[in-house]
């Protein structure tokens, strides 16, 4: 009875420490935030910019500890900026509605835009057409090993510019596990295949503005500067993530070569036809809305419909012919889109009380050496999305880059963006990368050298890039 009750004593003392533990690291992070935001004297800062420094401080020490879920912080984010500086004839707002400007991005365009891109996603995952697109493909790629890999990291690829990388992570490793089973275990392909699915995810979020939270951050921030819409970011961000895919792609050949030339995985992959899903009709709808949808996003300039409201178009008719109900709405992912918000409203706190000029004073390179400048917050960037969020990341860091960028923010920031879905040298960097680890296959040394290569080279191809494609940097 006594080892009983000394068990329970144990579990209930582990448990209370547990529960006390992010507490305290909210409490320490707040505090070092309070200390860095008001014990320098920090020389021409306004009081209003040592309030916003203070919010992105402790936004910074949150997401980069996880101490409260991102979306949470994000939610904090907001509330800080309408208690301390919505105030009507306070430090920052001079009239009552001007807390307004701290929700307001909740309403942003580019917030619409994603959430038509996730609309999209949950209607073909619904009728099963993401499944039946991906087997299609896998019966046309034979079995020759570079063809196979090249089939599975296009799909993958693919189907994460416009539906979320997660979800086209964990669908194509539903698809490709029977495949890799069927592999000996002396073949070392297997590991190719394995973690070619999260590296082509990875990358294919680059290529549109829907396809990565930290794209729609850079899209939403720039709104004011420079507009990019949805072919424009084709433009800067596809080319970039099509060389970095054939990087990978040869590196995955090179690294884990197949033993043999031909996988024995013909009777492995399901006939389209025996593919569960909805009913033809609903199929037929999905498939061409989801057509309409992307050649009208890739065509705004001709017909001058902004992006957003074309994601209406998907909305809409799901709704009204009862492909997504009730039910598919509420589990799209909201949290995402609180998370969006937060880093939209915390930019606009950033830019408006005067911090982001503050910082730009601060930071001794700058116009001398834009290019390096813009060469470094990339690289930055994707260094440090291996060990957070690269959304938390993108909403750190995209208003600094604004800032710093003045006259050339787009050629600063889209890279910046793009940088942030090049980090993947760990199996907690990325979603797509825990999925694929969780299936037990891989370790962890396994993501390194190929994010590495990938964290290397994507920064400064990024810059190069949109330098080249957006004009010359004084």
């Amino acid at each position: 009875m006594n080892d009983d009750r000394s068990k329970a004593k144990e579990i209930l003392g582990i448990l209370e420490a547990n529960s006390f533990r992010p507490l305290t690291l909210v409490i320490a992070i707040t505090l070092g935030a309070v200390l860095l935001s008001w014990a320098p004297s920090y020389p021409g800062l306004e009081p209003s910019g040592r309030v916003a420094l203070f919010i992105l401080i402790l936004a910074a020490g949150l997401w980069i500890s996880e101490a409260i879920p991102t979306f949470a912080v994000a939610l904090l984010i907001i509330g800080l900026e309408i208690a301390l500086l919505g105030r009507p004839n306070g430090i920052f707002a001079t009239e009552p509605n001007d807390w307004l400007q701290f929700v307001q991005p909740w309403s942003s365009p580019i917030i619409w835009l994603f959430m038509g891109g996730f609309i999209l996603a949950s209607a073909a995952s619904k009728t099963g057409l993401d499944r039946w697109f991906s087997t299609l493909v896998l019966q046309r790629c034979g079995t020759r090993p570079p063809i196979v890999l090249l089939g599975i990291m296009g799909i993958t690829f693919c189907f994460s510019m416009f539906i979320s990388n997660t979800a086209t992570t964990a669908m194509m490793m539903a698809v490709i596990t029977p495949i890799a089973a069927a592999i000996k275990n002396q073949n070392r392909f297997r590991k190719a295949l394995l973690l070619g699915v999260p590296f082509a995810a990875n990358l294919g979020g680059m290529g549109t503005v829907i396809g990565s939270p930290p794209n729609a951050i850079a899209a939403g921030m720039l709104g004011n500067y420079h507009p990019v819409d949805f072919l424009d970011w084709m433009m800067l961000g596809l080319p970039p993530a099509l060389v970095l895919f054939g990087v990978v792609w040869m590196f995955l050949l090179y690294r884990y070569p197949s033993t043999t030339s031909e996988l024995p995985i013909a009777s492995l992959i399901t006939p389209s036809h025996q593919i569960q899903s909805a009913p033809l009709w609903q199929k037929g709808i999905v498939m061409a809305t989801f057509f309409l949808t992307i050649i009208l996003w890739l065509a705004e300039p001709i017909h001058q419909i902004p992006t957003p409201v074309i994601s209406f178009i998907p909305i809409t008719v799901f709704t009204t012919f009862q492909i997504l109900g009730k039910d598919e709405i509420r589990a799209l992912p909201w949290e995402i889109l609180l998370l969006l918000t937060g880093g939209l409203s915390l930019g606009v706190a950033v830019t408006k009380t005067g911090l982001a000029e503050w910082l730009v004073q601060q930071i001794p390179i700058g116009a001398e050496k834009p290019l390096l400048m813009a060469a470094g917050l990339a690289f930055f960037c994707s260094t440090l999305s291996n060990f957070m969020s690269n959304t938390a990341a993108a909403n750190i860091l995209i208003p600094i880059g604004l800032a710093l960028g003045t006259g050339m923010e787009a050629i600063v920031v889209v890279p910046l963006a793009l940088a942030a879905s090049s980090a993947m040298c760990l199996p907690v960097s990325t979603p797509p990368n825990a999925i694929a680890f969780s299936y037990g296959q891989l370790n962890s040394k396994d993501f390194l050298v190929g994010g590495l290569i990938i964290g290397i080279i994507a920064p400064g191809m990024c810059v190069l890039w949109c330098h080249f494609l957006l004009g010359t940097l004084r």
